[in-house]
């Protein structure tokens, strides 16, 4: 009997039935896909935030029956994928082994998306070590993408445009118990709203670690809130000195409406005194965590001035920013914050 190869349909010899059997392993053969996470962020306590496009990645792969795991400049790979969130962050050193090589995220380019087929996948929440912000039983995802604001420090309005909706709840669970949301402004989304209903049938523990608008938060979104199981607590934003009575309205609404935690305040540090003035007047009221986040030109790789940093951790280490004034802190040995007055 005379056998032909599946590959490239060659007349092969004698023993051709054992060699056709080898190029049939050929024709299922499975990629190896390597993953970069180029930031590699990780929190002050040492905690790596999953990189969700990675995970969505990993998971189509495998899906596939492809070999996934993280890039090993020892090996060589089918394809290599590179995420890059932020446009600080400096590239991927080294050379990669690769015969195709995949760079996306805001930090490569902002215009930059995943497939849909791909972000439609509900991640691989075993990507990542177990850590503090990782424990393979939180969901990540997004409910809604866009905004309806347009600050000026955000790249959100140019990357994803207007508010729309994105995900089921349920499409990225991945029968989880807790879920972080990304979403940019949930609240601003009938789709949202009904997704927040959805979470608290669901009886899931969430949290919105990009923030609610304070500005939409009405008696009513205030009463939905308090019935929402938080994983830690309600985050809000104070960038300027305009949203201080709004988180003053809102905390009053969300306490009425019966919610009795404290709220994180994200707070953009930019000009010295108009900065130092929103922690100085958060500081008096133990309900109000602030979230020190200094000024980043996403255009431009700038460096971050020295008081900045200093202010942000000052304000971010809650034993110190509730028990000293700034100009009191001392960062550094022989260096008091006072100078900075």
């Amino acid at each position: 009997m005379k056998y032909n190869c599946p590959t490239c349909g060659h007349r092969l010899p004698g023993n051709s039935l054992v060699l056709t059997k080898a190029n049939k392993q050929a024709m299922t053969y499975k990629a190896k896909i390597g993953l970069i996470d180029v930031d590699g962020h990780t929190d002050i306590a040492g905690n790596h935030f999953p990189n969700l496009a990675l995970m969505k990645i990993s998971a189509y792969h495998k899906s596939k029956g492809d070999a996934v795991e993280w890039y090993s400049s020892f090996d060589f790979y089918d394809k290599v994928y590179m995420s890059k969130v932020f446009t600080f962050t400096p590239d991927y050193p080294n050379a990669v082994s690769a015969m195709i090589i995949h760079k996306g995220g805001t930090g490569y380019d902002i215009n930059s998306s995943l497939p849909e087929e791909i972000e439609r996948t509900c991640p691989d929440y075993t990507l990542y070590p177990i850590s503090g912000r990782n424990d393979h039983a939180t969901a990540i995802g997004f409910l809604t993408r866009g905004c309806i604001r347009r600050c000026p420090w955000c790249v959100v309005p140019v990357k994803e445009g207007k508010i729309r909706p994105n995900q089921d709840i349920e499409e990225f669970l991945g029968g989880n118990s807790k879920a972080i949301l990304l979403d940019n402004n949930v609240l601003a989304s009938d789709f949202g709203l009904s997704q927040i209903e959805k979470i608290i049938r669901l009886n899931i523990k969430v949290d919105f670690n990009q923030g609610l608008d304070a500005r939409l938060i009405t008696p009513e979104i205030a009463g939905l809130l308090s019935h929402v199981k938080w994983i830690k607590r309600i985050r809000l934003a104070c960038d300027k000195s305009e949203d201080i009575p709004v988180i003053e309205r809102t905390y009053d609404l969300l306490k009425k409406a019966g919610y009795n935690k404290e709220i994180s305040c994200y707070t953009l540090i930019q000009d010295f005194e108009e900065s130092h003035s929103r922690l100085k007047y958060l500081r008096q009221y133990k309900w109000f965590i602030p979230h020190a986040q200094p000024y980043r030109d996403f255009k431009v790789n700038n460096i971050i001035p020295a008081w900045q940093s200093d202010m942000a951790r000052w304000a971010n280490k809650r034993e110190i920013y509730k028990s000293c004034e700034f100009k009191d802190y001392q960062p550094r040995k022989g260096f008091f914050c006072k100078e900075y007055f």
